[in-house]
């Protein structure tokens, strides 16, 4: 009898993590790659985020807190969705977890039972599937066309509703896309579940500050029609340049976010109390920085999208947020090239040329490759040379 749960077997490991950890290793024997795997902001943490950090540990806040929670944060975070989003919320709906990968983890641990049906638009975040399964659901994947701009359509959204459905996740701007759902947009897709009254809305907003060429954010939880079955997440580590402090927040109904308590209170308890004084000082204090990385992301978002054009057999849609572009490899996929799947398409450019991208079929959808921008100029410069050499020696 195996030691290893049947429950690992539903599940893979992520792929993102793994595009990554293969580059490390290649850099760390000598190569020269150029990884465009990973989904984090090259920018650091803000100083006064850092000040405040230290500030914490010198006092002594460096004992246990609250399990989903420090006050100051649950306040800090209350200020920031009334000041942003026009969204009012009380302590008893607010939840803090050890990143937004957490947060959402705990909301499939403790409202999914066997069967029940998450729609899950595509292509997706790699991790959401996994996550369902793992919690005993089923993923209904709803693959969602380009010329939608990768975006689920009401008529879809209809279609893939059943009796089981309990959730539908909607992320946007979008990881792998980052395609944003217009008001218009989630409006229509609101005149769906509104009828639909027994579906709940998870809400995956941690690319909100990362938008560009005047796209207006909207979240779903502004319909006041939906708010009470709407769990809306965010963090701070992509707006803030926070990733390992790990936090991530959701603000939604307190019956799910006690149920989201009790299981935190039996894995991990509290995030650290350190990142969290951090995370206090990035809501409240200045936010005037974000606007000016977000003018350095379009940039690098432009001359990607520019370049990848301009290569054969390469087109790549203009995304109006976060900080990933999705082009489609389809033409280069024959017998010519002796590329069969978009998994050969990576593996060859890696071994090729030693640019590191994910497979498009890793977030649901065939024929496409994932590229974070979130790198210097330089380096994009550096692979965009490569990307296009290695399509050309294609023939």
């Amino acid at each position: 009898m195996s030691i290893i749960s049947n429950n690992l077997k539903r599940i893979k490991p992520s792929p993102t993590i793994a595009v990554t950890q293969k580059a490390r290793e290649l850099k760390a024997a000598g190569k020269d790659v150029v990884g465009l795997g990973a989904g984090e902001p090259d920018f650091d943490t803000p100083i006064n985020v850092k000040n405040a950090a230290i500030k914490a540990i010198r006092v002594g806040d460096t004992k246990y807190t609250a399990v989903d929670g420090t006050p100051a944060l649950k306040k800090a975070i209350l200020k920031k969705f009334k000041r942003e989003n026009k969204l009012n919320y009380k302590l008893n709906e607010i939840t803090v977890g050890t990143g937004g990968k957490q947060v959402l983890y705990n909301t499939f641990m403790a409202t999914l039972n066997k069967g029940d049906e998450v729609i899950i638009p595509a292509p997706f975040w790699v991790s959401y599937p996994d996550m369902v399964l793992l919690a005993g659901g089923k993923p209904k994947i709803v693959k969602c066309d380009e010329k939608d701009g990768f975006k689920i359509t009401p008529a879809k959204l209809k279609a893939a509703i059943t009796k089981r459905t309990k959730w539908i996740i909607l992320n946007s701007p979008s990881n792998p896309t980052g395609s944003g759902y217009s008001k218009s947009e989630i409006q229509k897709l609101a005149k769906v579940l509104i009828k639909n009254k027994k579906v709940h809305i998870l809400s995956d907003d941690i690319y909100e500050h990362v938008k560009y060429d005047n796209f207006k954010f909207f979240t779903i939880a502004q319909i006041s029609k939906l708010k009470s079955r709407t769990l809306t997440m965010n963090g701070v580590s992509k707006s803030y340049a926070m990733t390992g402090w790990r936090i991530g927040y959701a603000a939604g109904p307190k019956e799910i976010i006690s149920a989201i308590r009790k299981i935190q209170s039996q894995s991990t308890s509290n995030p650290s109390s350190i990142s969290q004084a951090a995370a206090v000082e990035a809501l409240n204090g200045k936010q005037d920085f974000i606007k000016k990385r977000a003018k350095s992301f379009k940039e690098r978002r432009d001359f990607v999208v520019k370049s990848l054009n301009n290569i054969d057999g390469i087109s790549c849609l203009k995304p109006n947020g976060a900080f990933y572009v999705f082009p489609n490899c389809k033409k280069l996929l024959n017998k010519r090239t002796k590329l069969k799947k978009d998994t050969d398409f990576v593996q060859k450019l890696l071994e090729k040329q030693n640019v590191a991208a994910v497979q498009g079929s890793a977030f649901g959808l065939d024929g496409y490759f994932r590229i974070s921008y979130a790198t210097s100029m330089a380096k994009l410069k550096i692979a965009m040379s490569r990307i296009k050499k290695f399509c050309e020696d294609l023939g």
